[in-house]
């Protein structure tokens, strides 16, 4: 399977990548979400705001504008096709912390009905924060975390009804 990747901005525009237009990219990183872009003697201003690495979906700014991106590749869109992403999503009845770090925000609160990419808590990781998404729709059974609260990569953050 060849690596190409669609970025999705805005839940618009679709945008097809291939891993030797990556390449020719100048990328400097300046600090921990910052970032400097070179490309066809264009300059730009990079900021990864936010980031649930499970969904691919990022929140970044470009020379001052906000952008929502998903990004997918080849295997994402073969499943996809293949209808089996929203089974698998359907079958989930937790949400397990997907790496270490500190609990910033919880969005929710038991008996909620919550649809899925919605909200659910906000994890600081790395000194970035990432948005812990819905992975369904559903009611929330239970919330085993609280803000300012430390949690290991596994630890389980919310379970559903």
């Amino acid at each position: 399977m060849d690596k190409h990747y669609t970025v999705k901005v805005n839940n618009q525009e679709d945008f097809n990548i291939n891993p030797s237009e990556i390449n020719q990219l100048d990328m400097v990183k300046n600090s921990e979400g910052h970032y400097h872009v070179l490309q066809q003697n264009k300059s730009f201003k990079i900021e990864v705001l936010a980031g649930d690495l499970n969904s691919k979906c990022y929140q970044i700014n470009v020379n001052g504008t906000n952008y929502d991106i998903q990004i997918s590749n080849d295997l994402d869109r073969l499943i996809e096709t293949m209808g089996l992403s929203n089974h698998v999503s359907q079958q989930v009845n937790t949400v397990i912390a997907p790496m270490p770090g500190l609990i910033l925000d919880v969005q929710v609160k038991v008996g909620q009905e919550v649809q899925e990419n919605t909200p659910l808590l906000i994890l600081e990781a790395m000194k970035m924060e990432n948005s812990i998404v819905s992975p369904r729709t559903g009611v929330i059974k239970s919330i085993s975390v609280k803000k300012g609260e430390a949690v290991e990569k596994g630890h389980l953050i919310i379970e559903f009804e």
